[in-house]
């Protein structure tokens, strides 16, 4: 019985999937780290480790994502891409029968270059968009600010002494936090106990809203730039830099706004404490 089982294993052997899942795991590490390395989407990583080869684009993207997973692993990415070849039943001599060739090298774990400098040229014209807007909205509040401070001076009768100023109220620290996807981003939210509360890669345009209950929610992702947070319908500054990893950072409305506030200046009256000293002393004389 165990000759049979030996030989069933050596007539079958193990998929491609298998193995650089088992090399992931092996190195610690997950997917969407695997994603952040290649740049490959992590669909179709996930349809490589699982076998589900109808979902990708075509046998030499195919090959050239396994070539970007191996490599990204250390492993021989040579011996993976052959595997693979084999694996779909189309090995190097029947490529190269077809009328259309195919080049491995060509496939790349990344699209075309000229793909590459659009989505850079798309991103640059977003983060200036974005600029703008942060612009007006700094300019809006002075503006509000200047013409509630000339009501104060007009009504003085009514309310508080002309020229005195009124302190601005302090954000609400439980507001609503809303995560929009920019573009195609992954994602994991989780609370302090480590319990995900939300994970997926989100498509563009998909939102979703921060349990107001959560314990202390943060999050993790890859691209922080590709994420539009807001706090009751208003945009907040990033989560953190473009195109780098980000973990352990904290999305309540508190530790938003704990982030997006500045320290207090000091008191200007505590460094003239002894200015009306000397007159009364002078006056004791």
């Amino acid at each position: 019985m165990s000759g049979d089982m030996q030989s069933d294993a050596t007539l079958i052997p193990e998929r491609v999937g298998d193995r650089l899942r088992s090399a992931r795991v092996k190195a610690g590490l997950d997917l969407a780290d695997i994603a952040a390395r290649t740049r490959v989407p992590l669909r179709h990583l996930n349809a490589l480790e699982t076998g589900d080869y109808k979902s990708l684009p075509s046998i030499t993207y195919s090959v050239g994502f396994a070539k970007a997973y191996a490599k990204a692993l250390g492993e021989d990415d040579q011996a993976i891409a052959q595997a693979l070849r084999d694996e779909l039943g189309h090995s190097t001599v029947l490529e190269r029968s077809q009328p259309v060739s195919f080049d491995d090298e060509e496939a790349g774990p990344v699209p075309s270059r000229k793909l590459m400098w659009t989505a850079l040229a798309i991103l640059l014209l977003v983060a200036a968009g974005y600029a703008l807007i942060r612009n007006s909205q700094q300019q809006v509040p002075e503006a509000v600010q200047a013409s509630a401070e000339g009501d104060t001076d007009q009504g003085g009768e009514e309310g508080a002494p002309a020229g005195s100023a009124t302190p601005a109220a302090p954000a609400n620290p439980a507001g609503t936090v809303v995560l929009t996807a920019r573009d195609p981003v992954w994602l994991r939210v989780y609370d302090a106990a480590d319990k995900v509360l939300f994970e997926k890669e989100m498509a563009k345009g998909e939102s979703w809203q921060v349990p107001p209950d959560a314990n202390n929610p943060m999050i993790r992702t890859g691209r922080a730039d590709l994420l539009l947070v807001t706090i009751d319908g208003k945009e907040v500054p990033p989560l953190g830099p473009p195109e780098k990893t980000i973990k352990d950072v904290g999305i309540s409305a508190k530790a938003i706004a704990a982030r997006a506030t500045p320290p207090a200046a000091p008191s200007p009256s505590a460094s003239t404490p002894s200015a009306s000293v000397a007159p009364a002393t002078q006056a004791a004389q």
